[in-house]
């Protein structure tokens, strides 16, 4: 689960980072390491990590504003590191977008368990989402604010469905097997049937499909899945 996963780990503790580096390098993960706010910034955006250690006392920008801004960026998930015992600093780094917390000191071990807690939850390419919005003929989606227009009309679209459609037109022509959006949907840890992907696909044909039994957009490629039809764009 961990081969090939990207990690960026912040502290300005050396040790500290050193110690996490160990842990996460013997579990599989690629780890990338900064030490102060803006490194991390720099960092998370030139190599793109699936999952970010974030402490929350940082030089430079605070782990709570580096979080903020990443989080407007970014899918990755982010587990704050924090010396901080009081609720309102937990609830600060929830609230700028953090998925997890945990509180110094910790156990090496815990925080390997959390770590692989939230990328049992990752899509499989929970990665920088590019442009905040792409449009494809009168289809618009917007990344930042989770909204799906056709035309001037906004849509009604589950998270589910969003995700998915999120996916498919990040990269148009690409024929998806259920394995590979499931995997981007739901996770590698999904354990339902890859025939749910056929419900959400025809869900989202009735509301973004002038004809859902002709579709314009999301095309079937029998005997292997689907695909965003590029005659579309």
């Amino acid at each position: 689960m961990a081969a090939g996963r990207k990690i960026l780990v912040v502290d300005d503790d050396r040790k500290t980072v050193r110690l996490i580096r160990l842990y996460l390098e013997q579990d599989g993960f690629r780890v990338i390491c900064a030490y102060d706010g803006p490194s991390a910034l720099r960092l998370a955006r030139d190599t793109h990590p699936e999952v970010i250690v974030l402490d929350l006392m940082l030089p430079g920008i605070s782990g709570v504003e580096v979080c903020r801004t990443l989080r407007a960026e970014s899918e990755a998930a982010i587990i704050m590191l924090t010396a901080r015992v009081a609720l309102e600093d937990r609830v600060g780094g929830l609230e700028a977008g953090a998925d997890d917390y945990v509180v110094k000191p910790f156990s090496p071990r815990e925080l390997l368990a959390r770590v692989r807690a939230v990328v049992r939850r990752l899509p499989a390419e929970a990665v920088f989402r590019g442009p905040d919005e792409v449009s494809c003929g009168e289809l618009t989606l917007n990344f930042q604010r989770h909204e799906v227009r056709l035309g001037s009309r906004l849509l009604d679209i589950t998270p589910v469905e969003f995700r998915l459609l999120g996916a498919m037109i990040r990269e148009p022509r690409r024929v998806f097997d259920r394995e590979q959006l499931v995997q981007r949907v739901f996770g590698y840890d999904y354990e339902g049937l890859q025939r749910t992907i056929d419900v959400h696909i025809r869900n989202l044909r009735r509301k973004i499909e002038d004809d859902p039994a002709r579709p314009v957009y999301i095309k079937t490629v029998y005997g292997v899945g689907y695909t965003f039809a590029p005659e579309a764009a």
